[in-house]
């Protein structure tokens, strides 16, 4: 199944990925390596998942303003998420990315949802985030009625 949403992009730009969601907030400050993509943080839900190169949905950030830096060390060492969905927005995520395109012309793309349309993100959800915020979703879980 394909649907289509409209968001509001932040930060924007192209990008493609499966989903890796979760409704927790997360500190990119003490709770993702810059160095790898892993999201370290130990009380997380997704404590150990490799993020890098997926579309990382989660509602909002937690904590600290080093958040950008973290972020555009990620870009830097190219194991950042290829886009970020946030139900709320997070200038301080977008911070990173915005200086990560003045610095190395690689931004990557942060758009909000609606709160219907990012509950509606599942896990590995096929995901293309388009400049303008549109989100096209193809779900990967088959539907066992049609066949």
């Amino acid at each position: 199944m394909v649907r289509v949403v409209k968001g509001r992009p932040l930060v924007a730009g192209q990008a493609s990925g499966r989903a890796l969601v979760t409704r927790e907030p997360i500190s990119f400050w003490g709770g993702w390596c810059p160095r790898t993509g892993e999201i370290i943080d130990r009380r997380h839900e997704l404590s150990g998942v490799m993020a890098a190169g997926r579309v990382f949905v989660f509602p909002r950030g937690r904590g600290s303003s080093t958040a950008s830096a973290i972020l555009l060390e990620s870009i830097k060492n190219g194991v950042a998420p290829a886009a970020i969905i946030n139900l709320d927005v997070e200038p301080i995520l977008a911070l990173g990315s915005i200086v990560s395109d003045e610095l190395y012309q690689r931004p990557i793309p942060i758009v909000v949802l609606d709160e219907p349309d990012f509950f509606s993100l599942e896990q590995d959800d096929d995901i293309h985030i388009a400049p303008d915020g549109t989100v096209t979703v193809r779900s990967n879980c088959s539907d066992p009625t049609s066949a």
